[in-house]
């Protein structure tokens, strides 16, 4: 029998026979190992542990602890839901049911029976008594007559349609106990792995996210393969409940939606005017300091425009309708994405390589048709702005600017607290070039010089090969959140596609046109999602240098008030943002409230404070810091913001 050499992440190499599994290989290291694997991936690609190998090939196996291979769980997970609501609802008919970062659904069609949140526990008893059987997940090819055949006899129009996309020799079928399903894998081993479920929601989503068709029952679940991991999640869930940047948003007044405005706008009040503008102030300094250029652009552009860049062509259809002039066959767009107006204004006056790097940045709003199923809050609108920047630099620079990029976004997580991330280095799949735009040459450049910047910055990172744009390689930030979430905060990315697209050049040293490199940064992403994510990060209780109200003064009764005024006057000149609370309540009940409007600090002024020019001071949360001068509170204040941002 011909053999085959399998390479394992340690660079060992070992050879096996040819049409191993890789449940095999790893029983032949140890069968405590073959017990917890759960998924394989063989030259970068997930397989189950029971395909056959049948060239040298890199070989990783997945445990639950891989991201890859809780996704393949979770994966399997949808189909365990499937057959005990098949065996529940017999005439139910299903649509899709993928994983998700966190669990999983599947979108189900219940006909006009109306699932309700009274029966989650018995879809889960259901489902765990079917995990019970060890059921293997036996994947079968069949022909797409075949496939026809089958769902037509089950009635299952919605697998029908999905059988319209596919061809022979690219269709299969995953069967375990008595549920088959249309699916192009990979599984789980075995049903067994599934030890705790839960169904977390229902919502309504429409058959293929388009508004036209019917409107499915989305069923939410999550499942571990231990129970003290599912009692773990849920403790975070309902932490991450108190966190709801919504409920927050709303009780702070920060911002609003109106449906007379439109789904998917939000509303900015006077407060979250504020911290938005005081996030903005924040960036912009640090982008002067870092030699950034600012540059407005309108909320328009002409449809040419972004045809030119290739957005229409991959938006348009998902985009706000085109606005209409009184012109024959003019038309504008509500504009998607900042870089097309970035590109003009490059290409508004020549440039030599002295000029180069040039970095463009503007908080620049767009707008994207979003479906109203997938609108949630702040973290998914239709109306956002970026702090984006664009830099134009020669091929040489792109590792020193790529440098300095990184530090702008450690900068922002350190003074936002944000203390645990990894970076992701997404580069192209080096078995299939075809389907990314430009040279081998510049994209091994921008590769190495991307993985270079990230090691010389210490990052900890993650590869992930195929995961690039098709115009370049690129790096994001995954942020870990108070609670253990994990949020994409920040991207950089570097870009072969658009200078090509907008025909952007400058003179080298050589005389001679050459093209840009781009580099597209934004390290907030957008604001109204860094909001989201920052109020859940902080529960509501953001830095003293950003957050609206930084003091409120609390008069014992209103012949202080006089006093009280003259101590806001002094903060005032001292940029501290204050008010007085001088309703006629008790003082308790004014602490109170100020606790629950989370004010960072507290001045209780009453005789003695007004008799010796002082002021006592509270902490939010009930630390009592005593009496100050308001000289030396404002010096205390402003400490605390330098400790903050440096």
């Amino acid at each position: 029998m011909s053999q085959i050499n399998i390479t394992f992440p340690d660079g060992v190499v070992r050879t096996y026979p040819k049409g191993s599994t890789s449940l095999n290989i790893a029983k032949s290291i140890s069968e405590g190992l073959a017990r917890v694997i759960i998924a394989a991936k063989v030259n970068d690609k997930v397989t189950e542990v029971s395909a056959p190998i049948n060239e040298d090939a890199r070989l990783n196996f997945l445990k639950w602890e891989d991201r890859e291979g809780q996704s393949t769980f979770w994966h399997s997970s949808a189909h365990l839901l499937a057959e005990a609501l098949e065996a529940l609802y017999p005439d139910v008919k299903f649509g899709i049911g993928p994983p998700l970062e966190t669990g999983f659904y599947y979108d189900v069609d219940f006909g006009e029976y109306k699932l309700t949140s009274e029966e989650f526990s018995k879809i889960e008893s259901k489902m765990l008594e079917l995990a019970k059987k060890d059921s293997p997940f036996i994947r079968k090819e069949v022909s797409k007559a075949d496939a026809i055949a089958y769902f037509t006899k089950k009635n299952d129009p919605y697998k029908l349609e999905l059988l319209e996309g596919l061809n022979d020799g690219e269709i299969s079928m995953y069967e375990q106990g008595n549920f088959i399903d249309l699916c192009k894998g990979p599984h789980i081993p075995h049903t067994g792995f599934i030890k705790a479920v839960k169904i977390t929601a229902l919502a309504g989503a429409y058959w293929r996210g388009d508004e036209k068709n019917k409107q499915l029952t989305r069923i939410y679940g999550i499942t571990f393969p231990k129970k003290s991991e599912l009692d773990a999640h849920l403790l975070i869930l309902e932490e991450a409940k108190k966190r709801d940047h919504r409920k927050i948003g709303k009780d702070l007044e920060l911002f609003t939606f109106s449906e007379k405005v439109g789904v998917g706008l939000p509303l900015w009040l006077p407060k979250g005017a504020a911290l938005r503008e005081k996030l903005v102030q924040f960036m912009q300094k640090a982008q002067m300091a870092a030699g950034y250029l600012p540059v407005i652009t309108p909320h328009i552009g002409h449809k040419s425009l972004y045809v030119t860049s290739g957005h229409y062509e991959k938006y348009g259809a998902d985009s706000f309708q085109p606005i209409k002039t009184p012109r024959e066959g003019e038309e504008f767009f509500l504009k998607p994405m900042n870089c097309p107006h970035h590109c003009e204004i490059y290409k508004a006056s020549p440039k030599s390589y002295k000029d180069l790097p040039v970095r463009y940045a503007e908080f620049g709003t767009v707008y994207r048709y979003e479906q109203a199923g997938e609108l949630h809050g702040l973290t998914r609108v239709r109306g956002f702005t970026q702090d984006d920047a664009h830099l134009f630099v020669r091929p040489d620079q792109v590792k020193e600017e790529f440098c300095k990029v990184i530090d702008l976004v450690l900068y922002v997580f350190n003074a936002l607290d944000f203390k645990e991330f990894t970076a992701q280095i997404s580069l192209r799949d080096p078995s299939n070039k075809t389907k990314y735009f430009g040279t081998d040459e510049n994209w091994e450049l921008a590769e190495s010089a991307i993985i270079e910047s990230a090691k010389e910055k210490g990052l900890k990172t993650v590869v992930e090969i195929g995961e690039a744009a098709f115009y370049g390689p690129k790096l994001d930030f995954m942020v870990k959140d108070a609670i253990g979430r994990k949020w994409q905060l920040g991207t950089i990315q570097v870009d072969y596609n658009l200078p090509e697209r907008f025909e952007l050049e400058y003179t080298g040293s050589d005389n001679l046109k050459h093209r840009p490199v781009m580099i597209h940064r934004a390290p907030f992403g957008s604001l109204e999602r860094f909001v989201a994510v920052l109020i859940e990060h902080c529960a509501g209780n953001f830095p003293l240098w950003l957050t609206p109200e930084q003091v409120i003064i609390l008069p014992i009764s209103e012949k202080y008030q006089e006093y009280s005024e003259k101590v806001l006057n002094v903060l005032k000149k001292h940029d501290i943002r204050a008010l007085i609370d001088d309703r006629s309540e008790k003082t308790g009940k004014k602490i109170r409230d100020a606790e629950l409007k989370k004010l960072p600090f507290m001045l209780i002024i009453g005789e003695k404070e007004q008799t010796e020019s002082t002021i006592t001071v509270r902490k939010q949360g009930g630390e009592d810091l005593g009496a100050m001068t308001i000289e030396g509170f404002v010096a205390y204040i402003n400490q605390s913001i330098e400790q903050q941002l440096n």
